[in-house]
C-alpha cells in the first residue's frame, strides 16, 4: 500500500468524517507493508500485513478466509492480456497521473495491467482476491466492506465496480472526484438510477459496462471533461 493513499482513508467504523492515523513498521520504497491504522475517535486499530490494509467493518478473524478465493483469482489475473486495460482506461478517461482510482469487486483482477499501462496512477483494490497478488508498483491492496469504503469523499479519479450491490454503486459514486468516472462492469438491474439518485451523469451504457461521471460544479455537463 502506497503510504499516499492512507491520506485518502477514513476510519470504516466512525465514517469518513474521521481519518486513520498510520503507524508503519516496515516501510519499503515509500510503500506501507506492516502496521496500524488507528482511528482517533473510536480508538480501533485496523492492521495492515503483507502490504495489505484490513479496513472491514464488522472485522473478521484476519484474511485467512480469503486464502483460497486469493489463490484461485490471483491465477486468473495472470492470464489477463492488455486489451481490457485499454478499454477501461478509455471507459475512465484517464490518460496521466497523478491519482488514485479504485478497483472494487471481482475489477480488482484488473490492477497490474493498467498499472503497467498508466504507471503515475496508484490502482487502489477494495477486494479479498487481490490479496493474491504480490506487492506491486503502482497497486495498492485494501480490503474493505463494499458498502462502506473507508475513503474520504470525492478524492479519487476514478472507480471500477464489478459484482457488487446497490450499497457498493452508492459508495463507488461518493469517492469520485468532480469530473471522475465511475464504469460499472456488469451492471445490475437499477444501476443507472442509483448513480443518477447520487448526482452522476450517464455517459454511455450497454449490457456489459454503465460510464458515468460526476459534473463539475458550475460546469453545464457538455462542457465538462474527466480528469486526465
Amino acid at each position: 500500500m502506497h503510504i499516499l493513499l492512507t491520506d485518502r482513508l477514513s476510519c470504516p467504523r466512525c465514517g469518513p468524517e474521521f481519518g486513520l492515523i498510520l503507524l508503519a513498521h516496515h516501510i519499503h520504497d515509500r510503500r506501507v507493508l506492516e502496521g496500524e491504522l488507528g482511528c482517533a475517535n473510536c480508538r480501533e486499530l485496523f492492521h495492515v500485513a503483507g502490504g495489505v490494509a484490513d479496513l472491514r467493518w464488522p472485522p473478521a478473524d484476519g484474511l485467512a478466509d480469503a486464502d483460497a478465493e486469493a489463490t484461485a483469482a490471483a491465477a486468473a489475473e495472470a492470464t489477463l492480456g492488455p486489451e481490457p486495460a485499454f478499454q477501461l482506461a478509455a471507459q475512465l478517461g484517464i490518460t496521466g497521473g497523478p491519482g488514485h482510482v479504485l478497483l472494487a469487486g471481482d475489477a480488482w483482477v484488473w490492477a497490474r495491467g493498467l498499472a503497467k499501462l498508466l504507471e503515475d496512477i496508484e490502482w487502489v483494490t477494495a477486494a479479498p482476491g487481490a490479496r493474491g497478488l504480490e506487492e506491486h508498483e503502482g497497486v495498492s491492496r485494501v480490503v474493505a466492506t463494499p458498502e462502506r469504503l473507508p475513503f474520504f469523499g470525492g478524492t479519487f479519479r476514478g472507480v471500477v465496480l464489478e459484482s457488487e450491490g446497490a450499497g457498493a454503486v452508492t459508495e463507488a459514486a461518493r469517492i469520485l472526484a468532480p469530473g471522475a468516472r465511475a464504469v460499472i462492469l456488469d451492471p445490475e438491474e437499477g444501476t443507472r438510477e442509483r448513480l443518477a439518485e447520487a448526482g452522476l451523469e450517464i455517459l454511455a451504457a450497454d449490457a456489459s459496462a454503465l460510464v458515468a461521471r460526476r459534473a463539475v460544479p458550475g460546469r453545464s455537463v457538455a462542457s465538462t471533461s474527466p480528469p486526465g
